[in-house]
């Protein structure tokens, strides 16, 4: 997989991280940030609902010790989604390369990346992360430059108004994104639409319970993903299919030893060094 199909399917993603950068760039700034702060931010973290939720705390005073547990929890379940693209990497995966990468996993890298047939490359994700990861900090360069036009057209309520416009029409597209992202192998795998449906029933449970609406969004997500995949894996397991070229397991390979039956010397099918087998 080449570096030029990375940035083709990481343009949607880039386009769409557009509108939510600029938001929070707008956001940051409004809090009294100066304009290069949240530029500063998405060049060194590359998590929107991080950021969003670290630019708050920030603002509100919190201390280093909750801002950190605070990122810790909405970002663990970058730990999963590793876990998983390391299973569609290659052998040939460098420690640095594998640092790098570790940088612009998010859910709609991961979202693209998880979905193809072929073994993931290094330059094939590398074309994804960076073409992304341009548009994030793009968007929120260009919401820093023009935030000082923003603010002056607050200072009435019409300007207000124009403002609450924008920020909810920028808010779809990240999620239009991703439902473009989901039907496509929804609509040729039985198994991902049962697991789409799922996880959006589960999702809905932890928004209308309060027990559940108490937890903290990344440990929600987490949640979710677990219990979901490991429903649907347990009810319709993944069987692997083994080519002529490719060993059987070493259990299949014992039970076929054992299945042979010994020779006596007697048979002509027997080698010279009397085990079966003709020469």
């Amino acid at each position: 997989m080449k570096f030029t199909r990375g940035l083709k399917d990481g343009l949607p993603i880039a386009l769409g991280y557009v509108s939510v950068a600029f938001a929070y760039a707008v956001q940051a700034v409004g809090q009294g940030f100066p304009p290069w702060f949240p530029i500063l931010i998405s060049a060194t973290n590359f998590t929107g609902t991080g950021q969003f939720a670290g630019t708050n705390l920030i603002a509100a005073g919190a201390g280093i010790a909750v801002l950190v547990a605070t990122m810790l929890v909405i970002n663990i379940r970058y730990t999963l989604m590793s876990f998983a693209l390391a299973q569609k990497m290659g052998n040939g995966f460098s420690l640095w390369q594998r640092a790098v990468l570790a940088f612009g996993v998010t859910d709609e890298n991961f979202a693209v990346a998880i979905r193809q047939p072929q073994k993931l490359t290094f330059p094939y994700l590398i074309g994804l992360m960076s073409c992304s990861f341009c548009g994030w900090l793009g968007g929120t360069a260009l919401g820093a430059g023009v935030s000082e036009l923003l603010s002056a057209s607050l200072a009435n309520g019409a300007g207000q108004a124009y403002y609450d416009m924008l920020m909810s029409a920028l808010s779809i597209a990240l999620y239009a994104m991703f439902v473009a992202i989901i039907i496509p192998p929804s609509r040729d795998d039985i198994h991902v639409l049962l697991l789409v449906a799922l996880s959006v029933a589960a999702s809905c449970l932890f928004y209308f319970i309060p027990a559940l609406a108490s937890l903290p969004a990344g440990l929600n997500i987490i949640i979710c993903s677990v219990v979901c995949t490991a429903v649907i894996a347990y009810f319709f397991p993944h069987e692997e299919k083994h080519t002529e070229n490719q060993p059987l397991p070493l259990a299949d390979n014992l039970r076929s030893d054992q299945n042979e039956a010994p020779c006596d010397g007697s048979s002509s099918d027997c080698g010279e060094n009397g085990k079966g087998g003709s020469l």
